[in-house]
């Protein structure tokens, strides 16, 4: 799909998502389930769903929501939903929920890497549906701010500010880096509209909670020093500092782990996609030649939409050899993906 398209085919996916569910309207909502009383689970049975889920996360982060989702969605069917049906004490229950509140949210994300734009709505109002029959403010939180996100990719700046303020204001006791995980959304969403003084008020309590936070969180809801400085350039980047923007995501890219293969795709693609925008042409060469070597290992629709924006923009330079020789690198390369 061309990305710039993506705007006009967000208007009809976020119209149903205009009302942003509170915490009390989804507290206690999840329909009825038909109980199976000859299945009963336990803390251990949950306990390996969980460790399942983190795997399928780590696929997920390594090779791209088009290679993991099909594995996902299959676990959903055969493993998470028979769990949710079975007979268990009622602590058991709400962590079984909680489980699968963050299953579908990491599915959503999955296919919002796939583009599949629509079936990531579904999954995200089913994660908050599952997270608030569980109690679970932490998923319901991460789940919105997921929303913003895609928000904010689809080109519905106000919206992506109404999901991030939605997502904070719904976790007022959140720890340091919880905070920071919502706020630098915020900052974000806040710039895409072109508010200056919120975006920057949101960014200065994103890093101020970043210092406080502690060394370890969730697998899919964790918020490093790299996010942060990814979030700080995107900011930049709203706001029309360009180059500042280029130096914070080269230094996002340096502290990120290296696993993360799919990030590093996207962040070297608008890396040089803003070199280019201030004329550094050849730096742009050499950042797109690292996004192609990267390239064919990720299945990622997101990852997709780099490389064509990086063939339209390279287009025109086609006399100079370095891009030149980029564009005849990564136009087979889009054909086969």
């Amino acid at each position: 799909m061309d990305p710039s398209r993506r705007s006009i085919l967000g208007v009809a996916l976020f119209s149903a998502a205009a009302a942003i569910p509170g915490w009390p309207d989804v507290r206690d909502r999840l329909d009825k389930v038909r109980a199976d009383p000859h299945t009963r689970i336990g803390h251990p049975e949950v306990h390996a769903i969980i460790s399942m889920i983190e795997h399928i996360s780590d696929l997920d982060d390594r090779f791209g929501g088009r290679m993991a989702r099909p594995l996902a969605a299959a676990f959903l069917v055969n493993t998470i939903v028979p769990a949710l049906r079975a007979t268990a004490p009622d602590d058991v229950q709400n962590a079984m929920r909680s489980a699968a509140a963050d299953h579908c949210y990491l599915t959503g994300y999955m296919a919002m890497d796939e583009r599949e734009d629509g079936l990531a709505q579904q999954y995200y109002r089913k994660a908050l549906e599952l997270a608030g029959a569980a109690g679970d403010h932490l998923t319901y939180c991460t789940t919105l701010r997921g929303m913003s996100v895609q928000a904010v990719d689809l080109g519905h700046g106000p919206l992506a500010v109404r999901l991030a303020d939605g997502a904070a204001s719904a976790s007022p006791q959140a720890g340091p880096r919880m905070l920071a995980f919502l706020t630098g959304q915020q900052a974000h969403a806040a710039a895409r509209t072109g508010d200056r003084p919120a975006a920057l008020l949101r960014m200065k309590e994103a890093e101020t909670a970043m210092e406080k936070a502690e060394s370890r969180a969730k697998a899919f809801g964790s918020y490093d020093p790299s996010a942060l400085n990814y979030h700080i350039g995107q900011v930049r980047y709203e706001l029309g500092d360009v180059s500042g923007s280029i130096e914070s995501m080269e230094l996002a890219d340096q502290l990120r782990e290296p696993v993360y293969r799919r990030t590093r795709v996207r962040y070297n693609a608008m890396i040089a996609e803003r070199k280019l925008q201030v004329g550094r042409l050849e730096e742009a060469c050499a950042d797109w030649h690292r996004v192609l070597d990267d390239y064919p290992h990720v299945q990622s629709g997101r990852c997709d939409d780099r490389v064509r924006i990086m063939l339209s923009a390279l287009a025109p330079h086609r006399g100079n050899g370095h891009a030149r020789e980029l564009y005849e690198r990564g136009r087979p390369m889009l054909r086969a993906a």
